[in-house]
């Protein structure tokens, strides 16, 4: 198991409760499955995080592997993502994927949603 960050070119990481949780995930699903992580337009704070399970990598993804996890990030999301932190967070509000983005303004208090 790592103990620090695993960085890319575009400085997007996968933190180890991320990435552990994503090998318990894709174990339920069929072999070579992936998470994708994307951003879309929509939300209550204009852009909303969308995670997806993708058995294909396409042409232009950027392609996160850390500990067994294999994350998945569109080419148009790559911009909006740039800097930001893939985490796994277990609170009194529940479980959930988590992202901290530095090129964020603001988001709403679910976590899932953000302005530019």
């Amino acid at each position: 198991m790592s103990t620090g960050l695993q960085v890319n070119p575009h400085g997007i990481a996968v933190t180890d409760k991320a990435a552990n949780r994503i090998v318990a995930v894709m174990a339920q699903e069929p072999p070579g499955s992936m998470l994708r992580v994307s951003v879309a337009g929509g939300g209550c704070s204009g852009f909303q995080y969308i995670f997806d399970i993708d058995r294909e990598k396409a042409p232009g993804d950027l392609v996160i592997e850390r500990d067994g996890a294999t994350v998945l990030i569109d080419e148009t999301s790559l911009d909006l993502l740039e800097g930001s932190t893939i985490d796994f967070v277990d609170d009194l509000i529940g479980q959930s994927f988590r992202i901290t983005n530095p090129n964020a303004t603001s988001s709403c208090g679910c976590g899932t949603s953000f302005a530019l």
